[in-house]
């Protein structure tokens, strides 16, 4: 069978890619891997606690007709909001947030019922994005190359109402393509990207896992809307079912550059994923993923433990960019893939870190509770 035709899970028994890994002690690994309930509730409790802040007051203020409070607020609200989808969930899908592991299974569903995302189909997929990250025959979660959109209208969106998002922009979240996304998926059990369809394939019990909880958003947030309007609770729509696509323009910014402008096809995390260092609040919307690289390179060790992490491997890591320094350096690669169509950015490295050779682990290597197992 020729590659092109392959399935997902020939593609699993037949091609491993020889990733790098820093050498770090495996005694401190296993540290840096612990989870805790605690520092978990901080990130996920604390952070439906900052949506319940911002939809109450997006509420008061809508309730006392102050229209500037109002808009204000709500946009506050979507910033925040919008950072659930993939980002919140997407942590809590490796399941590392929380010790305990139903935390994990009942917070994952929780938040990706109220953002209108499928953490099922995100499991099965980012599996394969962790596996080989940005090696199309096994990676089409993330293609190169991708020029992120700065478009006028793209940006307008992303600072009022994402309604259709930008022409082949992967990184946007858009109410349109999702809802319509969603709706396929239950009524036909369709999906609407050709990557899924191969993620699923011969997975019949999966497939239909997903199929049910496209039903269960759908019909969550048509109740949330029936509720709205027969109580006249106008704004119970606007700040639970609209709300991930108000205000994206945060997520997006500080989502693009993870991999954009790198190199694909490589065995090296370190020359196809970005670490950018942000402000405190940033990183705690981002659920401090902006350590991009040290999650890829480990993803075992929870999101609360990454900058920790980076400390420790250090030496043999590139230097982190800032967001502004790394959208320069994506848009300079993409304005030179213009001339030089097979430009790829080649990230400087410090060499191997010197030393004795560190004994290797199946710790190292461990995605979490991904699926497909």
């Amino acid at each position: 069978m020729s590659k092109e035709h392959e399935s997902m899970q020939e593609v699993r028994e037949s091609f491993k890619v020889p990733w790098y890994r820093c050498p770090i002690e495996p005694a401190k690994l296993k540290e840096l891997t612990s989870r805790s309930d605690l520092r978990g509730a901080f990130q996920t409790v604390g952070f439906i606690v900052l949506l319940a802040i911002t939809g109450a007051a997006t509420w008061l203020f809508f309730d006392a007709r102050i229209w500037v409070g109002f808009a204000v607020c709500l946009f506050l609200h979507g910033t925040a909001y919008s950072f659930l989808a993939g980002l919140g969930t997407h942590e809590l899908a490796h399941g590392t947030v929380f010790k305990t592991k139903w935390l994990n299974s009942l917070f994952v569903r929780f938040l990706s019922l109220i953002s209108w995302f499928n953490f099922n189909d995100y499991k099965v997929s980012h599996t394969y994005h962790h596996l080989f990250t940005l090696h199309p025959r096994g990676d089409r979660e993330v293609v190169l190359p991708n020029n992120p959109s700065l478009h006028p209208l793209f940006l307008l969106q992303l600072f009022t109402f994402n309604l259709v998002g930008a022409r082949k922009e992967p990184y946007s979240y858009p109410i349109v393509q999702t809802i319509a996304a969603t709706v396929k998926l239950a009524f036909t059990g369709k999906f609407s990207k050709e990557w899924l369809e191969a993620c699923y394939e011969g997975q019949e019990a999966a497939r239909r896992t997903s199929i049910r909880w496209a039903w269960t958003i759908l019909l969550f947030h048509a109740a949330v809307v029936v509720v709205s309007v027969v109580f006249g609770l106008w704004p119970l729509a606007l700040i639970v079912t609209f709300a991930p696509f108000i205000a994206n323009w945060l997520r997006y910014f500080v989502g693009v550059p993870m991999h954009t402008g790198l190199r694909d096809n490589v065995s090296d995390f370190r020359l196809c994923v970005r670490t950018i260092t942000l402000d405190p609040i940033s990183e705690f919307l981002y659920w401090r993923m902006n350590w991009h690289l040290e999650h890829h390179m480990f993803a075992a060790v929870p999101c609360y433990n990454l900058s920790r992490l980076h400390r420790t491997v250090a030496a043999d890591m590139p230097r982190p960019r800032t967001l502004a320094g790394a959208w320069r350096e994506m848009r300079e690669t993409w304005k030179r893939q213009q001339k030089e169509p097979g430009y790829q950015f080649d990230t400087p490295l410090p060499g191997k870190a010197a030393g004795q050779e560190i004994k290797r682990d199946a710790l190292e290597s461990s995605l979490g509770e991904l699926g497909p197992k």
